[in-house]
């Protein structure tokens, strides 16, 4: 076989129940749902399938690799999505011929951050796989020229957050797909170019732990009758969303469920039946419609005075907002004061008029 004449495509809509039906047939891991932005790619030898592969999104937390990244905790979950995970990789039954792994994974790599950017609108600037090695050696990456960083811990993440028992960990490789990859996932201000969504930034155990003690001095604009978490574990949990990237109620209330238990108990949330609960939608909803908005804001600015130590440089601006006026008549003026180091709107109030 002449490995020259192996092509890389993606998977065809038409093609993802026989693609999914191999994996399941002849992975020792079965197959795997799509898991957030996914690429599938068959590898052919004149429209003959040699190999499937796909990327999913990067791995939530990985102590091996985040330390070979050497980026700030911080900005961590606001450049996740610059990383794939290579969840699965199959060589089918009869074409096990020398060299071609290596090959499949140096076609794959030449390609998929230009995929990637024309099916979900940024690159890729990392990959990453985990090896279990009581079964492999990861042999076909490091021919590839994967860097072996380090081994996982063995937790498992589960729906209730990350199992309490260690299992076997697993060797972790990454494959930089660019020059200077460390560099461009950990430095202060991201490139515009690989830039996502919202800033986003990561909670730690502390500022979960201390966040709710921000809104303890607000007044509960609700009823008592009928409450079942406190003003400030309701507050806490909004602010958290907001900080993580999420925007309206039902963005919010997903994040809230996703919640492990630790991360419940950090938040001050109600134990139910042996297990933290978390606000429902409609909670939300109520709480952040009645509360006062500038003692939220007086909070918020707590918090940040406290954590947003980062920031470097402030950017300040403001607008008037069209056909809004206020009881003197007058038009109303909206000053923000944003971060540049980490996007983050430091506060956001009515001014006074301009001259």
């Amino acid at each position: 076989m002449n490995l020259q004449e192996i092509i890389i495509q993606p998977v065809q809509p038409n093609e993802q129940e026989r693609f999914q039906s191999l994996m399941k047939a002849h992975h020792y891991l079965g197959a795997l749902p799509k898991i957030g932005h996914t690429l599938r790619y068959v590898a052919s030898y004149h429209n003959e399938w040699l190999a499937l592969i796909s990327f999913s999104a990067a791995a939530w937390k990985c102590a091996a690799r985040d330390q070979w990244i050497g980026w700030s905790y911080r900005y961590q979950y606001d450049r996740l999505h610059l990383i794939a995970n290579n969840s699965r990789f199959l060589i089918l039954p009869e074409h096990h011929y020398p060299n071609l792994a290596s090959r499949v994974l140096s076609l794959c790599e030449r390609r998929v951050s230009e995929d990637w950017q024309q099916c979900f609108g940024y690159p890729l600037l990392l990959l990453e796989t985990f090896v279990d090695p009581l079964l492999f050696h990861g042999t076909i990456y490091r021919a590839a020229n994967w860097v072996h960083v380090g081994d996982t811990r063995g937790f498992r993440r589960t729906r209730r957050g990350y199992s309490s028992i260690s299992q076997h960990p697993k060797q972790v490789f990454v494959r930089p797909l660019t020059l200077h990859t460390q560099a461009r996932l950990s430095q202060s201000i991201l490139a515009p170019a690989y830039c996502y969504g919202a800033p986003k930034i990561m909670l730690t155990a502390d500022q979960m732990r201390t966040l709710p003690e921000f809104f303890f001095d607000i007044p509960d604009p609700r009823r008592k009758q009928g409450q079942r978490h406190s003003l400030a574990c309701v507050l806490a949990i909004s602010a958290g969303a907001v900080l993580c990237g999420m925007e309206g109620y039902k963005a919010i209330s997903g994040w809230a469920e996703d919640l492990g238990q630790k991360a419940r108990e950090r938040f001050g949330c109600r134990k139910r039946n042996g297990y933290y609960a978390v606000p429902s939608r409609s909670t939300f909803r109520e709480t952040l419609i009645r509360v006062d908005p500038e003692q939220l804001d007086l909070a918020l600015q707590g918090w940040n005075e406290q954590f947003a130590e980062e920031d470097e440089g402030l950017a300040i601006d403001g607008k008037t907002l069209c056909n809004a006026i206020d009881e003197e008549s007058r038009q109303t003026h909206i000053l923000g004061v944003v971060g540049h180091q980490t996007g983050r709107c430091h506060t956001k109030k009515k001014s006074v008029s301009c001259p």
